[in-house]
């Protein structure tokens, strides 16, 4: 299979997706996507990714144990702070809003706390993918390999796209890392940092229609004057 959009398409086409078909992806399109973003830039060429990939029986045994362990209202343990402690604007209001308008999507209404626990479950099915990616990185490293890790990830994400895939980057996973270690093997010097599901979009689920609203360039960028720059 060959990669039919450029990378503007990949770029403008990539979302996180939260419905998916349950038709297989070979294992051999899933190493080609890893193999095709592994290109990412690292500083040093350390390379600092591990991917642990899982399908199948393996896959819903992992999904079995996260329902139960979020059924049963178990906090976790994340191992790094995602998120700010104190929210500040303009980030909490463009929080709120895409919260907010996938709910919408979803008909789940505010302070509805049974259903939003219910969305949130789906992260730990995948939300259906047939493919499930974890994502580690030696904890012994330091910020600029998480840096670099970025741009794997986003690697991987915009290949997916190359091949007619569809992602969703999850770190709903990372606050249960002790339950994913033990499925996955995953050695203790390593800090989990995030899932992502891998598959075929659902064309047909309302979550899978809703956009995400972007900056314009004139918010983020300042052009420095130049007069030979037209």
């Amino acid at each position: 299979m060959e990669a039919m959009i450029t990378v503007e398409e990949a770029l403008r086409t990539r979302r996180s997706v939260r419905a998916f078909r349950d038709t297989p992806v070979p294992r051999g399109l899933v190493a080609r996507i890893l193999t095709t973003a592994a290109r990412a830039p690292s500083g040093s060429n350390i390379q600092p990714w591990r991917v642990y990939a899982t399908t199948g029986a393996a896959k819903r045994a992992l999904s079995r144990d996260l329902m139960d362990a979020h059924a049963a209202g178990d906090p976790g343990e994340e191992e790094y702070a995602y998120y700010p402690t104190e929210w500040r604007e303009p980030y909490l209001a463009r929080r709120r809003k895409v919260g907010w308008d996938l709910y919408g999507a979803l008909g789940i209404q505010r302070g509805d706390k049974d259903a939003m626990t219910r969305q949130l479950a789906r992260n730990y099915l995948f939300f259906d993918a047939p493919v499930g990616l974890m994502f580690t990185i030696d904890r012994r490293l330091e910020v600029g390999s998480w840096l670099d890790y970025g741009m794997f990830l986003q690697s991987v994400m915009l290949a997916a796209r190359g091949f007619g895939l569809d992602t969703c980057s999850q770190q709903a996973f990372a606050k249960y890392h002790r339950i994913i270690r033990r499925h996955l093997a995953i050695p203790d010097d390593e800090v989990l940092i995030c899932g992502m599901a891998l598959g075929h979009a659902e064309p047909a689920a309302v979550e899978n229609r809703f956009d995400t609203e972007r900056m314009p360039v004139s918010e983020f960028v300042r052009f420095t004057q130049d007069p030979d720059w037209s």
